[in-house]
């Protein structure tokens, strides 16, 4: 049986981010019997930045979650983010992976989980260790990230992020991203674009099982009265302060932010003595989708500065959900593609809280409007989002990869062309032979 090695910052228990899709994959190919899989992976304390209960004090947990062996090393955790903060958070994930690798034979192959530079770098020494294929996907680029951050000396993290990202991007068999807009960017630190493969996320979680009403009266959302929810992570990233600004405008409207982040504090700081703007905990996995549904519309938001190559993976659970999704983003990036894909929403120019409102209220005072955008997004998570699909691109990286890999001469590029994604033309049916692109956050 084949044996391999991911490496992710992110797993299970975390229920937000990459965690979700790292741990299906995993599981994925443990139940299918396709490989005996163990992952190296951080101490769970995404997206609070905390470490979480049963893991504090640890340094090192070696554990068997369904199957899949997972090798937990301890890592510093910034509770406010700074460039010096973050490249502590690496530092000490990677030091400590160098010092404390898995305890297992060697494996065939090496996946890692980027934006993590920790783990690009980890997975590509072990892989180079044990002489077995290194298989990077790239969720998110940190060097981009950085850029575009706003945090205290990002320009000089962002320097230093690209460059390793480049590195070792360079050294892999094979790249998959989770979207197209990442493909002339990996190109460009000199990956050919023969060994770049789109590897889209899918919607991990379930629709919405109990009936709206109800969820509604248990949150105190009174009937009648427009709830806006933005649910995830509260980071620098997210320029959630539009949020605010929109309920401090407008009384009538409930805003509410579910979920945590280093910003939290500040965002619940900044809205004080809003009564229309509620902060709730992250809803647990059986209630998710309920809460989402309940809302009226969805919030996507993120900084002007950000012009974002992925595609926040709160977006394909607002999907499941089937409620209309007002995306406050730049209009050249991968979240305003798929906002475009999907149909099931409408998107407004980044950090102007004015055409947030004008779109909400819009959607709010026409209410078939509204449900018509919003059952398109069940229509899309079916037709494109599903794991099945997702989870079966994954695994047909992983087999190129150990079945060997191109060597950009014409015949390769014919018989293993790059997955790049289009709009599905008209009257083609759905699941056609292109398929969708996606995200995290």
């Amino acid at each position: 049986m084949t044996r391999v090695l991911l490496v992710s910052t992110n797993y299970a228990p975390e229920q937000a981010g990459i965690g979700p899709y790292a741990t299906q994959i995993a599981e994925h190919w443990v139940e299918s019997g396709r490989a005996e899989v163990h992952v190296l992976a951080g101490m769970p304390h995404y997206p609070n930045w905390r470490v979480a209960e049963g893991y504090r004090g640890a340094w090192r947990r070696d554990e068997e979650l369904a199957g899949v062996r997972v090798h937990r090393r301890r890592h510093s955790v910034p509770a406010r983010q700074t460039a010096v903060r973050r490249a502590l958070y690496e530092a000490s994930i990677l030091a400590h992976g160098v010092v404390a690798p898995p305890r297992m034979a060697a494996p065939d192959a090496v996946v890692a989980q980027l934006p993590s530079l920790a783990g690009a770098v980890l997975g590509a020494l072990l892989a180079r260790r044990h002489g077995v294929p290194y298989i990077p996907v790239v969720q998110d680029l940190m060097g981009a990230a950085a850029a575009q951050s706003g945090i205290r000396g990002g320009g000089r993290a962002a320097a230093a992020a690209r460059a390793v990202e480049s590195r070792v991007l360079r050294r892999a068999s094979l790249v998959g991203v989770i979207h197209e807009t990442f493909v002339p960017r990996v190109a460009a630190m000199g990956v050919a674009e023969q060994r770049i493969r789109v590897v889209p996320n899918w919607s991990h979680v379930a629709g919405p099982a109990r009936p709206r009403a109800e969820m509604r009266a248990l949150l105190g959302w009174r009937e009648g009265q427009t709830v806006l929810l933005h649910s995830g992570n509260m980071g620098l990233k997210q320029g959630l302060e539009v949020l605010v600004e929109a309920a401090r405008r407008d009384p009538s409207l409930r805003v509410v932010l579910m979920g945590d982040g280093n910003q939290r504090e500040r965002l619940a700081a900044l809205g004080a003595g809003l009564p229309n703007l509620d902060f709730l905990p992250p809803a647990d996995s059986g209630e998710f989708t309920d809460v989402l549904a309940a809302a009226d519309v969805l919030a996507v938001t993120q900084r002007s500065s950000v012009l974002d190559m992925s595609v926040p993976s709160k977006l394909t659970s607002y999907f499941a959900a089937g409620r209309p999704v007002v995306a406050s983003v730049a209009d050249g990036g991968g979240t305003a593609a798929e906002m475009r894909r999907a149909g099931a929403g409408v998107t407004v120019p980044p950090e102007d809280p004015e055409a947030l409102l004008e779109a909400v209220r819009r959607l709010a005072a026409d209410r078939d409007l509204g449900a018509a955008l919003g059952a398109k997004g069940p229509v899309y998570v079916r037709e494109h989002l599903s794991s099945e699909a997702g989870l079966g691109r994954i695994t047909a990286l992983l087999d190129e990869a150990l079945d060997g890999v191109p060597d950009g001469s014409p015949e390769a590029v014919v018989h293993n062309p790059p997955v790049v994604h289009r709009p599905r033309a008209a009257g083609e049916p759905a699941g056609g032979p292109v398929p969708h692109t996606e995200k995290t956050g």
